[in-house]
């Protein structure tokens, strides 16, 4: 039995002995045939998912490419295109950035507190971001942020608010912003929304002297001024509402805006001294000023920036010459406040108490290089040249207020000491937009690219220090970079706008039809017509629609 269970046993494993093969060569054969096509097809496998996976990582890597291309092209215009196109669609997408945050986190509230990610009534709950933007929105082009901004004015702006609201800073913010935007669009809602703020604010005038209260209840009219001033007005709050009521005057043709506001310039040249240079503090009573003399705070870029503008706004004609001649009265009291630091001799304008000189300057008085260039075509050709080399001085100057420091933008005042020439006082920078004003107007004046260089590297410094997420902040350190929680309605108005149009070619809002306001709301040049109730109250929007990358132009 055991060799039978032997036998058998070799007979089932005989298949995996080489011998069987060697003496059979055809299963041999089949035996290779077998093995080489099992291989080939196990290798074949392998091979396909080796190709699959090299063909997917391929084709991720593509839509990595095509999606980095993307986001270049979103953010960077083609090379081959002007850097001043390039520049300007830089400054769109920054007034995108800002104007999105705002309206994401804060619409409908005066300001946006980035950091927060929320919004704050600072002016009365008046839609302030969204009125100082309009115009900045029509000239860059913006229609889909417009038109939800017009609808907002349209639908739900109220100013019937028990609210104490600032003369000065309601005129040139709100009904500057909306008289220029119905200049730029020709929409009428915006002239019956300037007329309606602007009527509220008439009381503020009701004085002895005509000069006007500062502080006005929206809701019932009541004016005073505030208690720190021992009731004086400030000479900027006071004569810095000419161009708005005088062009609400000629929109509407009823004289009793331009009445208003002319009878406060009537007042301050009855004492207008004979250096031009008026104090901060004025009686309403009597129109008498006293104080400390500055192109600073509280005068700065407005009082003696409208006695110039008024002149343009009138269309340089006999009826508003003087304004011009106060002016050019004050441009040589500007120059006696003229000193310049040691070693590198950069002009500065001093503050003057009495007969004190104080070797102090603010950053809001960098509005004066543009303003000079702006007013020195109105001299004689050997003036002329004095006028405008001295703006361009002082535009130096105000530039190397931001070079001087850490974050390249500059801090709120500047101390001038021999031997150091400058250094900054108060650390502070809140986006605001003196320096690039007076880069526009020097460039458009002269040509020189230099200030659009300038210009740049500003641009620059404040998108690397205040650009976050949620907007754009200010510094409340220029040196530490220690940042803020607001962006100013003047970022968006004011500094955007002028650096926009810096890089624009100066077909876009030509200085030989508009004027702007200090709050750098461009306002339609017109003939004066002192009879203001003959004249024409409707006209045709003159901002014509051009391409999407270069906004719109004025001009015919």
């Amino acid at each position: 039995m055991a060799r039978i269970r032997s036998s058998s046993s070799s007979s089932k494993f005989r298949y995996c002995n080489p011998s069987y093969y060697l003496k059979r060569p055809k299963r041999l054969a089949l035996l290779l045939i077998l093995f080489v096509s099992a291989s080939s097809f196990v290798w074949d496998r392998q091979t396909l998912v080796r190709e699959h996976e090299f063909e997917v990582s391929k084709l991720n890597d593509e839509v990595r490419r095509l999606q980095n291309m993307l986001e270049e092209f979103t953010n960077r215009v083609p090379a081959n295109v002007p850097i001043e196109m390039q520049r300007r669609e830089k400054v769109k997408e920054a007034m995108i950035h800002a104007w999105s945050a705002y309206e994401k986190y804060a619409w409908g509230n005066d300001e946006l507190l980035p950091q927060t990610q929320s919004g704050e009534n600072s002016f009365g709950g008046l839609g302030a971001t969204i009125i100082d933007s309009l115009d900045t929105l029509l000239i860059m082009g913006l229609d889909e942020q417009f038109q939800k901004a017009r609808e907002w004015v349209a639908n739900t702006l109220d100013f019937n608010k028990t609210y104490d609201a600032s003369v000065f800073e309601t005129t040139i913010r709100v009904v500057g912003g909306l008289l220029s935007t119905y200049d730029l669009s020709g929409d009428n809602i915006f002239l019956e929304k300037a007329r309606d703020i602007a009527d509220r604010l008439l009381p503020a005038w009701d004085t002895p002297s005509g000069i006007p209260y500062n502080i006005i209840d929206l809701a019932h009219g009541n004016a005073h001024n505030p208690g720190w001033t021992g009731g004086d007005s400030i000479l900027a709050d006071s004569g810095t509402e000419q161009l708005e009521f005088i062009a609400l005057s000629q929109r509407t043709g009823d004289p009793k805006y331009q009445e208003k506001v002319e009878k406060a310039i009537v007042a301050l040249n009855k004492t207008f001294p004979a250096d031009g240079l008026v104090p901060i503090y004025v009686n309403p009573n009597d129109g008498t000023a006293y104080g400390t003399i500055t192109f600073g705070a509280m005068v700065y870029c407005s009082f003696y920036e409208y006695l110039l503008k008024a002149w343009i706004q009138g269309n340089k004609t006999s009826s508003v010459k003087p304004y011009r001649d106060m002016w050019e009265t004050s441009m040589k009291g500007l120059v006696s406040l003229i000193r310049r630091s040691s070693p590198s001799s950069f002009a500065y304008i001093c503050e003057k108490t009495r007969e004190t000189l104080t070797d102090k300057m603010d950053e809001l008085a960098c509005f004066a290089p543009g303003m000079l260039a702006l007013g020195s075509s109105g001299y004689g050709k050997v003036e002329a040249k004095k006028i405008l080399s001295l703006a361009e001085e002082l535009a130096w100057t105000c530039y190397n207020f931001y070079q001087s420091t850490h974050t390249k933008l500059s801090g709120e005042n500047y101390l001038f000491n021999p031997g150091r020439d400058m250094s900054v006082g108060t650390t502070w920078n809140i986006l605001r937009p003196e320096t690039v004003e007076s880069l526009f107007y020097l460039w458009r004046l002269t040509g020189n690219v230099t200030y659009q260089e300038w210009g740049w590297n500003i641009f620059q410094a404040f998108e690397k220090n205040c650009r976050i997420e949620s907007g754009y902040v200010g510094l409340t350190d220029v040196n530490l970079a220690l940042k803020d929680n607001k962006m100013q309605t003047f970022f968006l108005a004011e500094t955007l706008k002028y650096l926009y149009l810096l890089f624009s070619p100066p077909t876009v809002i030509p200085l030989d039809e508009w004027v702007f306001n200090t709050e750098a709301h461009p306002l339609r040049i017109v003939n004066r017509n002192d009879n203001i109730a003959g004249s024409e109250r409707q006209h045709k929007p003159t901002v014509g629609l051009q391409g999407r990358k270069t906004g719109r132009f004025g001009g015919n």
